[in-house]
Protein backbone atom coordinates (compact mmCIF):
# COMPACT_ATOMS: atom_id res chain seq x y z
CA UNK A 1 0.00 0.00 0.00
CA UNK A 2 1.11 3.56 -0.67
CA UNK A 3 1.82 5.86 2.29
CA UNK A 4 -1.88 6.70 2.41
CA UNK A 5 -4.67 4.35 1.34
CA UNK A 6 -6.41 6.99 -0.78
CA UNK A 7 -3.23 7.28 -2.89
CA UNK A 8 -3.12 3.55 -3.63
CA UNK A 9 -5.73 3.74 -6.36
CA UNK A 10 -9.09 2.09 -6.78
CA UNK A 11 -9.96 -0.67 -4.34
CA UNK A 12 -11.46 -3.63 -6.18
CA UNK A 13 -15.12 -4.39 -5.65
CA UNK A 14 -16.25 -1.05 -4.20
CA UNK A 15 -18.75 1.25 -5.88
CA UNK A 16 -17.19 4.61 -6.78
CA UNK A 17 -19.57 6.34 -4.36
CA UNK A 18 -18.12 4.35 -1.48
CA UNK A 19 -14.43 4.49 -2.46
CA UNK A 20 -13.61 7.38 -0.06
CA UNK A 21 -15.20 5.51 2.86
CA UNK A 22 -13.39 2.30 1.89
CA UNK A 23 -10.06 4.12 1.65
CA UNK A 24 -10.60 5.69 5.08
CA UNK A 25 -11.44 2.31 6.63
CA UNK A 26 -8.45 0.60 5.01
CA UNK A 27 -6.23 3.41 6.32
CA UNK A 28 -7.71 3.01 9.79
CA UNK A 29 -6.82 -0.68 9.83
CA UNK A 30 -3.28 0.04 8.67
CA UNK A 31 -2.82 2.76 11.31
CA UNK A 32 -4.20 0.55 14.10
CA UNK A 33 -1.90 -2.32 13.19
CA UNK A 34 1.14 -0.02 13.07
CA UNK A 35 0.30 1.89 16.25
CA UNK A 36 -1.41 -0.16 18.88
CA UNK A 37 -0.78 -3.91 18.75
CA UNK A 38 2.24 -3.93 21.05
CA UNK A 39 1.12 -1.51 23.76
CA UNK A 40 1.34 -2.59 27.38
CA UNK A 41 -1.70 -2.69 29.65
CA UNK A 42 -0.40 0.44 31.38
CA UNK A 43 -0.16 2.24 28.03
CA UNK A 44 -3.59 0.96 26.97
CA UNK A 45 -5.30 2.33 30.05
CA UNK A 46 -3.35 5.57 30.55
CA UNK A 47 -5.40 8.76 30.37
CA UNK A 48 -2.89 11.58 29.91
CA UNK A 49 -4.40 14.87 31.09
CA UNK A 50 -7.80 13.15 31.29
CA UNK A 51 -7.85 12.10 27.62
CA UNK A 52 -9.70 8.92 26.71
CA UNK A 53 -7.58 5.79 27.00
CA UNK A 54 -6.42 3.82 23.99
CA UNK A 55 -8.40 0.84 25.32
CA UNK A 56 -11.54 3.00 25.21
CA UNK A 57 -10.87 4.09 21.63
CA UNK A 58 -10.32 0.49 20.51
CA UNK A 59 -13.49 -0.75 22.22
CA UNK A 60 -15.44 2.23 20.90
CA UNK A 61 -14.25 1.68 17.32
CA UNK A 62 -15.38 -1.95 17.51
CA UNK A 63 -18.71 -1.13 19.14
CA UNK A 64 -19.61 1.92 17.09
CA UNK A 65 -18.81 0.21 13.77
CA UNK A 66 -21.00 -2.70 14.80
CA UNK A 67 -23.90 -0.50 15.96
CA UNK A 68 -23.82 1.86 12.96
CA UNK A 69 -23.60 -1.09 10.58
CA UNK A 70 -26.67 -2.59 12.28
CA UNK A 71 -28.57 0.62 11.55
CA UNK A 72 -27.26 0.65 7.95
CA UNK A 73 -28.73 -2.83 7.51
CA UNK A 74 -32.07 -1.52 8.76
CA UNK A 75 -31.93 -3.59 11.94
CA UNK A 76 -32.36 -2.76 15.62
CA UNK A 77 -29.63 -3.08 18.22
CA UNK A 78 -29.57 -6.25 20.30
CA UNK A 79 -29.22 -6.64 24.03
CA UNK A 80 -25.63 -7.76 23.53
CA UNK A 81 -24.86 -4.56 21.62
CA UNK A 82 -26.34 -2.44 24.42
CA UNK A 83 -24.28 -4.40 26.94
CA UNK A 84 -21.11 -3.83 24.88
CA UNK A 85 -21.93 -0.11 24.76
CA UNK A 86 -22.36 -0.03 28.52
CA UNK A 87 -18.89 -1.55 29.02
CA UNK A 88 -17.11 0.47 26.32
CA UNK A 89 -16.07 3.29 28.61
CA UNK A 90 -14.53 1.12 31.32
CA UNK A 91 -11.30 2.33 32.85
CA UNK A 92 -9.41 -0.96 32.79
CA UNK A 93 -8.68 -3.54 30.16
CA UNK A 94 -8.86 -7.28 30.61
CA UNK A 95 -7.62 -7.80 27.06
CA UNK A 96 -4.24 -7.32 25.45
CA UNK A 97 -3.59 -4.61 22.92
CA UNK A 98 -3.44 -7.20 20.15
CA UNK A 99 -6.84 -8.58 21.17
CA UNK A 100 -8.46 -5.13 21.29
CA UNK A 101 -6.91 -4.17 17.95
CA UNK A 102 -8.14 -7.47 16.51
CA UNK A 103 -11.70 -6.72 17.63
CA UNK A 104 -11.55 -3.21 16.14
CA UNK A 105 -10.08 -4.48 12.87
CA UNK A 106 -12.73 -7.19 12.67
CA UNK A 107 -15.51 -4.61 13.07
CA UNK A 108 -13.92 -2.39 10.41
CA UNK A 109 -13.61 -5.40 8.11
CA UNK A 110 -17.34 -6.06 8.55
CA UNK A 111 -18.04 -2.48 7.47
CA UNK A 112 -15.79 -2.95 4.43
CA UNK A 113 -17.63 -6.14 3.47
CA UNK A 114 -20.94 -4.31 3.71
CA UNK A 115 -19.58 -1.41 1.63
CA UNK A 116 -18.50 -3.91 -1.00
CA UNK A 117 -21.79 -5.79 -1.09
CA UNK A 118 -24.45 -3.10 -0.66
CA UNK A 119 -26.26 -2.37 -3.90
CA UNK A 120 -25.67 1.22 -5.06
CA UNK A 121 -29.43 1.72 -5.48
CA UNK A 122 -29.84 1.07 -1.72
CA UNK A 123 -27.42 3.81 -0.63
CA UNK A 124 -30.09 6.45 -0.21
CA UNK A 125 -32.69 4.26 1.46
CA UNK A 126 -33.90 5.86 4.65
CA UNK A 127 -32.62 4.58 7.97
CA UNK A 128 -32.95 5.77 11.55
CA UNK A 129 -30.50 5.85 14.42
CA UNK A 130 -31.02 5.30 18.11
CA UNK A 131 -33.98 5.38 20.38
CA UNK A 132 -34.95 8.79 19.02
CA UNK A 133 -34.96 7.26 15.51
CA UNK A 134 -32.96 10.14 14.06
CA UNK A 135 -33.22 10.19 10.26
CA UNK A 136 -30.39 9.30 7.91
CA UNK A 137 -29.74 6.88 5.05
CA UNK A 138 -27.39 4.00 4.26
CA UNK A 139 -24.86 6.29 2.57
CA UNK A 140 -24.81 8.65 5.56
CA UNK A 141 -24.25 5.78 7.95
CA UNK A 142 -21.40 4.34 5.89
CA UNK A 143 -19.76 7.74 5.59
CA UNK A 144 -20.14 8.25 9.34
CA UNK A 145 -18.62 4.85 10.11
CA UNK A 146 -15.56 5.88 8.08
CA UNK A 147 -15.13 9.38 9.47
CA UNK A 148 -15.94 8.41 13.05
CA UNK A 149 -13.47 5.53 12.92
CA UNK A 150 -10.79 7.79 11.42
CA UNK A 151 -11.36 10.35 14.16
CA UNK A 152 -10.87 7.79 16.92
CA UNK A 153 -7.85 6.22 15.23
CA UNK A 154 -6.28 9.69 15.06
CA UNK A 155 -6.93 10.29 18.75
CA UNK A 156 -5.60 6.84 19.61
CA UNK A 157 -2.46 7.43 17.53
CA UNK A 158 -1.72 10.70 19.29
CA UNK A 159 -2.34 9.19 22.72
CA UNK A 160 -0.05 6.26 21.88
CA UNK A 161 2.77 8.67 21.07
CA UNK A 162 2.29 10.35 24.43
CA UNK A 163 2.10 7.22 26.59
CA UNK A 164 4.54 4.91 24.78
CA UNK A 165 7.50 4.02 26.98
Amino acid sequence: MAEEAWLSGKLEGFAPELMPAAHALVQAIDDLLKTATDLTNEELTAKPNGAASIAFHLRHIAGSCDRLLTYAKGEELTGAQFEFLRKEGGESSDRSAAELVGEAVSAIDEALVFCKTVAPEKLFEERSVGRKRLPTNVFGLLFHIAEHTARHVGQLTTTARIVRK
